[in-house]
């Protein structure tokens, strides 16, 4: 995999989320013919900002309800301990709107553009699909960083490779900003979450699962398909959508859809700034 195609994976984990959303209106999506989905579970990834890459996974969404399929969409926009929240506005009457949904729902601060996700939400409403919180809520994962795994509840026997790749992409994505040790600590929290967006999607995989998430959550070396049952894994397609144009090394997923990188400001930067005012008011 190229530095290109690491960096696009990077900037959806949780921790690279920061960045305003930036439309770009000078690209035209690609056709719905280069994302069409092919197994009943499908776990879509992403770059959080990239506008082209989020009307692209709508228009094959709707194709595939158009078709005959009622997916639960699981979302990780949304923390797990929103569920009730989401569930008493869908008991409603008349029902909500995606609006009030998600200002029911969504984590004040999250930093999620929910113009890109509304749409899904739409849909899901429109047709009475259950949607799901996946995630786990940056309380949950501080808790995981500072006791562990299996305090939380979750598997704390993660693969060597598993944890190494995480700690890596954590430690790229902070732009050499992050000690190894904070990184081990956010790569337990990533694991987390990873865990139980495959225990959601095993929970609603009878009737077919769409699971938006950011890149590094779908990936197959590191993320959500590690932690799925065999019989599980086998009905699922993990598709990445990375920016670039596809040249270098394959990249670990099921299928990997490229669109145009989305104008934005150099996340590094953002990130030393911070850091070198710290540093100067530490003297």
């Amino acid at each position: 995999m190229t530095t290109r195609h690491r960096k696009a994976i990077f900037r959806s984990l949780p921790v690279a989320i920061t960045l305003a959303a930036l439309l770009c209106a000078c690209a035209a999506p690609p056709s719905t013919a280069e994302l069409q989905f092919k197994q009943p579970l499908v776990l879509l990834g992403e770059v959080h900002d990239n506008a082209v890459q989020h009307a692209l996974r709508l228009r094959a969404f709707e194709a595939s309800l158009a078709a005959g399929h009622r997916p639960a969409l699981l979302m990780e926009q949304f923390d797990r301990d929103r569920q009730a929240d989401i569930d008493r506005q869908r008991a409603q009457r008349p029902a909500p709107d995606a609006a009030a949904l998600v200002a029911a729902a969504s984590a004040p601060g999250a930093g999620w553009d929910w113009a890109f996700y509304k749409p899904f939400i739409t849909l899901a409403l429109r047709h009475d699909l259950p949607i799901v919180a996946a995630n786990v809520s940056r309380t949950e994962a501080r808790a995981v960083m500072k006791q562990g795994l299996a305090a939380s509840g979750f598997n704390p026997t993660v693969p060597a490779d598993v944890e190494a790749g995480i700690v890596a992409a954590v430690l790229a994505s902070h732009c050499g900003l992050l000690d190894e040790a904070t990184a081990r600590r956010m790569a337990l929290a990533q694991s987390a979450r990873d865990q139980f967006m495959a225990q959601m999607v095993e929970k609603h995989a009878s009737r077919g699962v769409l699971l938006l998430a950011g890149n590094g959550h779908v990936q197959t070396d590191l993320g959500v398909p590690r932690w799925l049952s065999p019989a599980t894994r086998a009905r699922s397609e993990s598709i990445g959508l990375l920016e670039g144009d596809g040249a270098g090394a394959p990249a670990p997923f099921d299928r990997v859809v490229f669109t145009a990188a989305q104008a934005r400001p150099d996340p590094c930067e953002g990130m030393r700034k911070p850091a070198a005012s710290a540093s100067a008011a530490a003297r």
